[in-house]
């Protein structure tokens, strides 16, 4: 006989009758998940049309502080500080955006510091999707002031945080849970970077990889809908052009593919040091001993520095991006935003101003790749290799490599310029780049700075297994149970000669239908008499669940009645006894799991076992019975 010892805190498992919940009531409940899909869904079409329009005032504020900043004149017209004509007091704008920057951070929020996304994964990951809501308007206008005064950064970061602000926000003033928070969260983060970019696939797959760490209808629904409404918002505000215009680009061959993938590899290496000598950089700035506030500051001074040589290497530098990818852009003008753009990036970042990465590292790769395109057709002249298309495929390798966000990186390049063809190319490139930064690097430039105050952020999408497996096949069938018609005295007796160690018994009639529990202190009580059958006393009744179900669903049912034991019934008798799930079977679940995946099975096999009932009258299954002394 083989009996679950199932106990709550030594405690008999208590169960309350107004909120028992029935495997009948699956089917509700589902209906109910799907309402909350449904309103969560509207929630986030509302986030991320709001946040299209905050997308446009960001682009509005960078070029009306570039226009007054560099040239002294009040305008939202775009302008790029490359043009400007201050000779070597150029170098005084980006530390004065510092200062004021600091000062925001000081006395405002210091979330604002940094480049949005590893931000917004710490509070995913930390703090149940909660964000500051002056993070709203405190990110947007200090990075507004950091872009605007010739910061190398791109509007993508700050519009990132500042729709995570926003989604988080909402949730915070909504009564719903914190993982409808964290979709809420993750819409409006990737609805900003599809209204920046008319990106919207390639932030589904951001938001899939950096900031969901799950693919599952409840949370891929409600950010498609807001990344489909912040590409809309995109083409309404921005227009319907390609951000990144470039030559078509033909079909390549194999030797092509080839270079490209070499291409890749070294890129590979290389993000792994960009990624080192950013934080080698930020570990330098710890060491100053001057307040943080004046960090920015700093770096902006090096910002200028680097700008009076290379006027390109400050703002946005969208343009640069295209003119890289038009593949006419003269080679010293190459060297220039590969090299002094990282490094006027690099020490900004490090700096902790209010910025992003993911526009400098595409100039970095773009002009890395377009480095070595020259180089492999100076060698190789008939390998089939264009510049336009190594400069696309350095681009988004770069950022594949740094942020190990394969797919984003690979369907945005698409996106951003219409070039199907170099689908093929840049899978190669990505995937080559990916690798190597797989075994060069533990962490990302996205979770480093993170993972260095102890959160561990997912590297791995698997299925939920409780999910794929049912009650039916982990429940115990071989437990004892007392039928109605037993009295006090023959299962004290059995009890006194049996070795049975749970606190609790399950009750069934004759015909094997659940009647409820009763603890075993109650049949030792002296209010009752001995002669008194099992069903005349107080027998409550259990919270069960369905041998359907999935082991996901009974988890749930277990943490929110309090319970370590189920009674599951057949599904298609809902009174039917058909064996007994406690958090031991589903601990078993994992077990199995794990062994089977040592064995390169991934089917798990569940032996099944003989339900075994004290009745007295009819035997059932198995009969085991209670003799009268």
């Amino acid at each position: 006989m083989k009996n679950n010892n199932i106990l709550n805190n030594g405690i008999p498992i208590s169960v309350s009758l107004n909120s028992a919940l029935e495997a009948e009531n699956f089917e509700p409940q589902k209906a109910n998940n799907k309402k909350r899909l449904l309103t969560i869904s509207a929630l986030t079409f509302l986030v991320a049309i709001a946040i299209s329009f905050i997308a446009k005032v960001l682009v509005a504020l960078i070029d009306l502080f570039t226009n007054i900043s560099f040239y002294g004149k009040f305008s939202i017209e775009h302008s790029s500080p490359a043009n400007n004509t201050l000779g070597i007091f150029v170098i005084l704008i980006p530390a004065a955006g510092g200062i004021i920057v600091g000062l925001m951070a000081l006395y405002g929020s210091k979330a604002i510091r940094g480049h949005g996304i590893p931000e917004a994964m710490e509070q995913i990951l930390t703090n149940k999707s909660r964000i500051r809501p002056s993070i709203t308007y405190l990110k947007p206008v200090s990075a507004a002031i950091s872009i605007g005064t010739g910061g190398p950064f791109g509007a993508e970061g700050p519009i990132i945080a500042t729709g995570g602000a926003l989604g988080s926000t909402i949730g915070q003033l909504l009564r719903i849970s914190h993982h409808e928070r964290k979709i809420l969260l993750a819409a409006g983060a990737t609805a900003g970077m599809s209204a920046i970019f008319g990106s919207p696939i390639a932030a589904i797959f951001l938001a899939i990889e950096l900031l969901l760490f799950e693919f599952s209808p409840r949370s891929i629904i409600p950010v498609s809908i807001a990344c489909i409404t912040g590409a809309a918002g995109h083409h309404l505000l921005f227009g319907q052009d390609p951000v990144f215009a470039m030559p078509f680009i033909e079909v390549s061959n194999n030797y092509g593919l080839a270079s490209y993938s070499v291409i890749g590899v070294i890129i590979g290496l290389l993000s792994a040091l960009v990624t080192k000598a950013v934080y080698f950089i930020e570990d330098a700035f710890e060491k100053l001993p001057i307040h943080w506030m004046w960090w920015p500051a700093i770096g902006g001074i090096a910002v200028g520095i680097v700008g009076y040589f290379a006027p390109r290497t400050l703002g946005v530098g969208y343009d640069n991006i295209t003119d890289i990818l038009s593949g006419t852009v003269p080679l010293k003008v190459i060297l220039f935003l590969c090299i002094l753009k990282f490094v006027s990036w690099a020490i900004a970042l490090g700096s902790g101003t209010s910025g992003g990465t993911l526009a400098p590292l595409l100039t970095i790769g773009g002009a890395t790749g377009a480095l070595l395109g020259l180089g492999i057709l100076h060698f190789f002249p008939g390998c089939g290799l264009t510049i336009p298309l190594a400069a696309l495929v350095g681009m988004s390798a770069m950022f594949a490599g740094a942020s190990r966000a394969l797919l984003t990186s690979i369907i945005f390049a698409v996106e951003t310029t219409a070039q199907s063809n170099a689908l093929l190319p840049l899978l190669s490139a990505c995937i080559a780049s990916y690798f190597v930064s797989f075994f060069l690097m533990q962490n990302t430039i996205m979770t480093e700075k993170i993972a260095r105050r102890g959160v561990k952020t997912p590297d791995s999408y698997e299925p939920d297994i409780l999910e794929a497996i049912t009650v039916e096949q982990m429940m115990n069938e071989n437990e004892t149970f007392l039928s109605e018609e037993n009295t006090i005295r023959e299962v004290v007796e059995w009890l006194n000669t049996n070795a049975y160690t749970a606190n609790y018994f399950l009750v069934v009639n004759n015909e094997g239908l659940l009647k409820g529990f009763i603890s075993t202190a109650s049949l030792f009580s002296n209010n009752h008499s001995p002669e008194n059958k099992i069903g005349s006393l107080n027998v409550l009744k259990p919270v069960t669940i369905s041998t359907l179900n999935s082991l996901r669903f009974a988890v749930g049912v277990m943490a929110r009645e309090g319970v370590d034991v189920l009674p599951v019934t057949a599904d298609e008798d809902k009174n039917q006894l058909a064996g007994v799930l406690s958090y031991k079977d589903i601990i078993s679940a994992y077990r199995k799991n794990s062994e089977e995946h040592e064995k390169n099975a991934p089917h798990i096999s569940i032996k099944r076992k003989r339900l075994k009932i004290m009745v007295r009258g009819q035997q059932l299954m198995e009969f085991v019975r209670i003799k009268k002394s």
